[in-house]
């Protein structure tokens, strides 16, 4: 972001409740200012002690890449302009 520019705010959920088997939606929602547009968003996994492991990129270009172990089991809650980067993790 150039300087003097305000940047957007991240706008995501304190905690989610899933219920086992069920799939549950991770939002994720970029409130952007003028000019700025989302070109990709990476969902990770935090593991045991704190490392993060990659679930899914979704790149505006290049479209969605999902790892195997989420191969099936992770979409876009939505089509269009990554503002709305929420995942439904699916089972």
């Amino acid at each position: 972001v150039p300087a003097g520019v305000g940047a957007g705010v991240v706008e995501v959920e304190r905690s989610v409740t899933a219920v086992l088997g069920q799939d549950v939606v991770l939002p994720c929602r970029y409130r952007a200012q003028e000019q700025e547009q989302v070109e990709q968003v990476t969902w990770l996994k935090r593991g045991p002690g704190g490392r993060s492991a990659e679930v899914a990129v979704l790149h505006r270009q290049h479209g969605q890449h999902v790892q195997d172990a989420y191969a099936g089991r992770v979409l876009r809650r939505a089509d269009g302009a990554l503002e709305d980067g929420a995942i439904v993790l699916r089972n």
